[in-house]
């Protein structure tokens, strides 16, 4: 799977760009986002495929 950056503006998320990072994590993708502190890793908690790409 092809690594894509995109970006998404905090105070009013675009619906489009949030669609593709629902998009990528249906199809058992990895979504990475900024928090606080440090940068976290999504996945579908429900897709043990997923899970398996986190770990």
């Amino acid at each position: 799977m092809k690594t894509r950056v995109i970006p998404v503006e905090p105070k009013s998320p675009q619906p489009d760009v949030l669609q593709q990072a629902c998009e990528i994590l249906r199809r058992g993708g990895l979504v990475a986002f900024p928090t606080d502190t440090l940068y976290a890793l999504g996945a579908n908690a429900l897709d043990p495929a997923a899970i398996e790409r986190v770990l």
